[in-house]
C-alpha cells in the first residue's frame, strides 16, 4: 500500500548527503523532487551505493527495493523546499535514500494515507 510522506528541506543548498557521488545535484524543487523520484523508481542508486561497499555480495538485496509507481512533487515554500513523496517503499528505505541524497538536512513534516 501506498504511503505519502511529506518532506521538508529547510536549506535546499545544503541538502546533501555525506559521499557527493550519492547526493543530490539539484537545488529546486522540481529538480530535487526528480532526483528522489528516481531513487524511488529504479535501483541506480542503490548500486552506486552498493558497489561502495567493502563486500557488496555480502550486501542485502531487499535494500535495493523498488516502486516503479512510485511519484514526488516539489514545491518551493519561501527559502525552504517542499517535497511530497507517495510509494509503497517502506518508510525506513525512504529514510536510507534521504541519508544518501540529503544527508541530515531534511524534516519528516508528515505521513498521510495518499
Amino acid at each position: 500500500m501506498a504511503v505519502k510522506y511529506i518532506l521538508r528541506l529547510p536549506d535546499p543548498s545544503q541538502a546533501r548527503g555525506a559521499e557527493p557521488s550519492l547526493s543530490f545535484t539539484s537545488d529546486g524543487a522540481d529538480g530535487l523532487a526528480a532526483e528522489l523520484q528516481a531513487a524511488l523508481r529504479d535501483d541506480t542508486l542503490f548500486q552506486r551505493w552498493r558497489a561502495m561497499q567493502e563486500d557488496p555480495d555480502e550486501v542485502d538485496e531487499a535494500l535495493g527495493a523498488t516502486d516503479p509507481a512510485a511519484s514526488v512533487v516539489g514545491r518551493q515554500e519561501d527559502l525552504k523546499i517542499e517535497l511530497h513523496a507517495t510509494t509503497s517503499i517502506s518508510s525506513s528505505i525512504l529514510k536510507q535514500r534521504l541519508k544518501w541524497l540529503a544527508g541530515d538536512h531534511w524534516v519528516l513534516a508528515d505521513v498521510r494515507n495518499p
